[in-house]
């Protein structure tokens, strides 16, 4: 069975610039791919990664290696939804034989992260920044800690609320789930919408 965790963040002034130039330049790097998807029709994440990540990494070294590959999975999910989803305006079907668009992320875009970039231990979260870990304490309920000890964490997402504060979303799939044939193939359920930090510039 999946979970959904989400956790507030109780953010200084400080902090919150802090996650907004992470943020800021997560997009910077959706952006620098989001060209090769539409020239190349490439959005796979493991074939993405090898065609990308290297320029990435020379043009971005501020990023680090793994928030790099995070940001490629997002072009990658995010191109699933687009291009691939049944209920999207422009699924490869709609598109009869034209360019692809381009997909521009917006500032505001959520930033992904993963166990090398964001750990929980001990009710306290160390995530990464653009300069340097950023700790808080959780204070997480007995239930919740059980999460991270029962199940597999598929996806940890940040994002910004309209309000301008922070918070995180861990997806959670059941261990013995995770361990089925098969499992590790399905990706995070996603919403047929095309999320509103992305803009789908059409090609004439």
């Amino acid at each position: 069975m999946n979970s959904l965790l989400r956790i507030t963040l109780d953010t200084s002034a400080e902090q919150t610039e802090r996650l907004q130039a992470l943020q800021r330049g997560f997009a910077q790097v959706c952006n620098a791919l989001a060209p090769l998807v539409q020239q190349t029709r490439v959005w796979n994440r493991v074939a993405l990664h090898h065609l990308a990540y290297r320029q990435l990494r020379e043009q971005f070294p501020e990023m680090g290696s793994q928030m790099v590959c995070n940001a490629i999975y997002s072009v990658s999910r995010t191109s699933r939804v687009v291009f691939q989803h049944p209920g999207s305006p422009f699924h490869l079907s709609r598109l009869e034989g034209k360019a692809l668009p381009l997909l521009r992320f917006a500032d505001t875009c959520p930033v992904y992260f993963d166990r090398h970039t964001l750990s929980v231990k001990g009710g306290q979260l160390s995530m990464f920044t653009l300069d340097g870990r950023m700790r808080f304490q959780l204070g997480l309920k007995p239930e919740d800690e059980a999460l991270f000890a029962t199940h597999k964490l598929r996806e940890i997402v940040l994002s910004r609320s309209e309000g301008g504060g922070y918070g995180l979303s861990f997806a959670f799939v059941d261990q013995q789930a995770a361990l089925e044939p098969g499992a590790a193939a399905q990706p995070v359920e996603q919403d047929a919408e095309i999320p509103e930090y992305v803009m789908v510039e059409e090609t004439l």
